[in-house]
């Protein structure tokens, strides 16, 4: 089990400086709108055991230096549930947010919309999705950090519908609470850990690490920025290669620097989100999240040298809309032999997603910047290249199909594989005299080409 800390230890174990927001106060009928028999008796009993008036807290707050509006769910009253005055301090909340260009960090242990107020309690949570939309349109960041339990209705919109949720090490997290759910079901489909794995959830965070991570999530969603991402240097080789073999021998080394090594160089105090939101994740073939290069933010995708799957492309074009929608220049690393096209991937929907990320990526306003760092296998790695704004290192290489496979579909011997490659003209240096790449980047001590 996970903390069960009150609304306020949790709000004064994160944040710095709280104040309460005030909020509509609603008049109610005896026993609530359905007249339910002993509803009014149990909120003045949970009143009394809590010190609150209602399910959640909201107000302003500081958290690692910046200002923001925090929603704290108090589980002790009526087990965290929404009713008519829960949607009324959470709009509040959203509004007053709005109006103040604040970020919103929602604080979720919660059942579920409240039964003794029936469908009443239930369309709070369209109330909720509504703000939360308005708030994402204003281009202000929203983060979730699911507490024990976060299950029902708030799971399903303050949780799951963040951009970024960070979940407490075995939290109860899912859609249907114990009480509810299949008496076979398996429990460990119902974590926060089972969450982080299908991709529902960015990270798992243990609470004594809570409060730096979402300050350092904060500062990095809040500084947006309109300049291009500069290109990184190249890590690898420096000279051109002689021939399209050579370009595909180097980009295949075991040696070449990856992902991690470009990312590494590059950013500071990084970040990562996982998952594609759709019960997926490709922490192997495509790393995505923020970080920091030079006092600013910056958002990146980037391949690690493996097909990427289908999850790996819908993470990457979340990342994009992400950053799209909060004003942060995106860096995205293109290193692939090609998309994953094994049976599987193709049921995953392995076109949908290549054409999602190509969307992304088309309709980006903020500005998207590519280094390919290695392999550039067909549409699997365009889809994460910036048109007009594409560069390329001298260890790489862009082709519209593998020398290998455009020699089998010609049906010439294996031994024409390299001449191939020449007349595909791969090389970095055939890529920029064919206008397809900016240049071709060097050391950090040495300019582009191009």
């Amino acid at each position: 089990m996970a903390d069960r800390l009150s609304a306020r230890e949790a709000v004064t174990a994160l944040t710095d400086d709280f104040t309460e927001l005030p909020h509509r106060i609603r008049e109610s009928a005896p026993d609530g709108p359905l007249h339910w028999p002993g509803y009014d008796a149990a909120h003045a009993r949970a009143a009394e055991r809590t010190g609150e008036r209602e399910s959640v807290i909201c107000g302003t707050a500081r958290t690692g230096g910046t200002d923001v509006v925090v929603i704290a769910f108090e589980f002790g009253f009526l087990g965290g549930s929404l009713g008519e005055r829960t949607g009324d301090r959470l709009e509040s909340a959203y509004v007053h947010a709005r109006a103040h260009r604040l970020p919103v960090v929602s604080l979720v242990a919660t059942g579920g919309s409240r039964m003794q107020e029936g469908m009443l309690a239930l369309t709070q949570l369209q109330r909720v999705a509504r703000e939360s939309v308005l708030t994402r349109e204003a281009g202000l960041p929203q983060i979730a950090v699911v507490r024990d339990p976060t299950t029902g209705g708030g799971w399903a919109t303050l949780g799951a519908g963040a951009d970024v949720v960070l979940a407490l090490p075995g939290a109860q997290v899912g859609f249907a609470g114990s009480r509810v759910r299949p008496s076979d079901a398996d429990p460990a489909a119902y974590t926060a850990e089972a969450q982080v794995a299908a991709g529902a959830a960015d990270a798992l965070v243990r609470p004594e690490d809570l409060r730096d991570t979402l300050g350092r999530w904060l500062r990095l969603l809040t500084r947006p920025c309109d300049t291009p991402a500069p290109p990184p240097p190249a890590l690898g080789a420096a000279d051109l290669p002689a021939t399209g073999w050579d370009a595909v021998r180097r980009a295949r080394s075991p040696e070449r620097p990856r992902a991690t090594a470009y990312l590494d160089a590059y950013l500071t105090s990084r970040v990562t989100i996982g998952g594609d939101r759709c019960g997926g994740t490709d922490p192997g073939g495509m790393l995505c999240g923020f970080g920091e290069h030079e006092g600013r933010t910056v958002a990146y995708a980037a391949q690690t040298g493996t097909a990427t799957r289908p999850a790996g492309y819908r993470t990457a074009a979340r990342l994009v809309r992400l950053a799209d929608r909060l004003g942060i220049p995106v860096l995205t690393l293109v290193d692939t032999p090609g998309a994953a096209n094994d049976a599987e991937a193709e049921r995953q929907g392995a076109g949908a997603a290549i054409a999602d990320l190509f969307g992304a990526v088309a309709a980006a306003r903020t500005p998207v910047t590519t280094l390919v760092v290695g392999e550039g296998g067909s549409g699997g790695a365009l889809a994460l290249a910036a048109p007009g704004n594409t560069w390329a290192t001298p260890d790489s290489y862009f082709s519209v199909i593998a020398p290998e496979l455009a020699a089998a579909i010609l049906k010439r011997p294996p031994q024409e594989v390299e001449t191939t490659a020449d007349q595909l003209r791969i090389r970095p240096q055939d890529l920029v005299e064919l206008g397809v790449v900016r240049g071709v980047v060097g050391p950090a001590d040495r300019a582009p080409h191009g």
